[in-house]
């Protein structure tokens, strides 16, 4: 999967942008004097509120084109059980990421799938690799996933050859995930969420959907309930590879009515297309190589073409906010007031509820800046349930350790550790190794001006 970060100050995120393809993108401490690294317990996705007909767009949408913009003659899926192996050096975290996600995706999508057994060869392999090695096989990624080879070295010599092709590929046999090995555990699950969702179904992402993986913006970093019942879709009996984008539509309102009969009866939004222009000037705002001036300028193209289009969706408000996130060193009353045009648009988008808990955490850092311990617990409170539910360690740590800020400042000390503490086993879930914890904790802890 080939994906956006969305690069807040505060918050570290799995996968790093890159120029568009046809290639879908996306070792813990044994010493420490940290808390215990904490994990989540069960999965409370939220169904999707959509209609069938907005559905069925999205399904032929994101079946049938690469992210590069080519199409798909046909659907591909794997056809029968699924086996899967980890290979390579896996870190510690992923062999229990992967069997939670599996148990999603046989309960929740119904998909046939299982770790292979000693001696059998998988249909999908997972090979846990350094990031050194997946920069030096596809620059910029964090991770990929690729047809009918097994093994990293495989891949540079047969990346342009029909044998890695996703549209000369008519059914799914063998694929290969590359995961960073090196990265903290929620980067690497966050990968693997992303990578196996494409590895099964979807390999297209689109800035229209709120509640998916398969966006680039990069908020959501666990398959939501959108993207279980898109892959339901996907595996249904009515559906087999080889079929066109005229016969899956046309086995669509059938499916969608049975495994989602809400939207049966719920009005189509049919929101629009995403223009090429807005989707490379967020890429030059927020991508690596421009210089600022030239990220600033993408910027506010991007909101041009927001305004233009009448959005008043999350894609205008992840304009704003990549304003504000470039205004934050040279304009920081600008920067704000982007943020909270950004917070207005998500609040008004159903299922943009985690959206605003990322913005949330540079309004209450600025209102902690300015010593406003009371309005950065009002900012904070309604996000970190919302962090929890979405599995998001590293932005779940942010949020509790801007609230021991706010907590320091509104002089209740004793709750402020508490809660410090407490952040402390998510953020070793999150940002990963020891250094990288402190960093965080020394980074938030700046913001208070009681502290120098």
């Amino acid at each position: 999967m080939r994906r956006f970060v969305l690069p807040l100050v505060l918050l570290l995120n799995a996968c790093v942008p890159v120029t568009p393809g046809d290639t879908p993108t996306r070792a813990l401490p044994n010493n420490t004097d940290l808390p215990p690294i904490k994990s989540f317990g069960a999965p409370h996705p939220s169904a999707p509120f959509r209609s069938n007909n907005d559905l069925a767009l999205d399904f032929i949408e994101l079946g049938f084109q690469l992210e590069s913009g080519r199409e798909l003659p046909v659907l591909t899926r794997f056809e029968g059980p699924i086996s899967v192996r980890v290979t390579g050096a896996p870190p510690a975290s992923l062999g229990t990421d992967l069997r939670r996600l599996m148990h999603r995706l046989r309960n929740e999508a119904g998909i046939d799938i299982y770790e292979a057994a000693p001696g059998n060869a998988p249909n999908i392999t997972i090979q846990a690799v350094s990031r050194a090695q997946i920069r030096k096989a596809l620059p910029h990624a964090a991770c990929f996933v690729v047809p009918n080879i097994t093994d990293i070295s495989e891949y540079k010599p047969n990346r342009r050859t029909v044998r890695t092709s996703w549209t000369h590929l008519r059914t799914r046999k063998q694929l290969a995930i590359f995961l960073p090995n090196d990265a903290s555990p929620q980067e690497v699950r966050d990968c693997l969420h992303e990578e196996l969702a494409q590895a099964l179904g979807p390999l297209n992402d689109l800035y229209r959907l709120p509640d998916s993986v398969f966006n680039d913006d990069n908020v959501h970093t666990v398959l939501t309930g959108f993207d279980m019942l898109i892959l339901k879709a996907y595996y249904s009996p009515e559906l087999r590879s080889g079929m066109t984008r005229g016969q899956v539509a046309a086995k669509l309102p059938t499916i969608l009515s049975r495994i989602n009969p809400r939207g049966e009866h719920l009005q189509a939004q049919f929101a629009t297309r995403t223009p090429r222009a807005w989707s490379d000037a967020v890429q030059t705002a927020l991508g690596p190589g421009a210089k600022p001036a030239a990220r600033r300028a993408a910027a506010a193209k991007a909101l041009d073409i927001s305004r233009a289009m009448g959005w008043k969706d999350h894609r205008r408000a992840f304009a704003h906010y990549a304003n504000g996130r470039l205004l934050l060193a040279s304009d920081p009353q600008a920067a704000q007031s982007h943020f909270r045009a950004a917070d207005q648009y998500y609040a008004a988008t159903r299922g943009a509820s985690l959206h605003r808990a990322y913005v949330a955490t540079q309004l209450a850092a600025y209102a902690i800046t300015r010593g406003d311990g009371d309005k950065a617990m009002v900012l904070l409170a309604p996000h970190i349930d919302q962090a929890a539910r979405n599995e998001n360690a590293a932005l779940l740590s942010t949020l509790l350790l801007l609230r021991a800020e706010a907590l320091d400042l509104q002089g209740r000390s004793a709750e402020a550790r508490t809660v410090r503490l407490d952040s402390l086993g998510w953020a070793r879930y999150g940002f990963g190794p020891d250094w990288a914890v402190r960093a965080k904790l020394r980074e938030i802890s700046s913001l208070n001006p009681l502290k120098g």
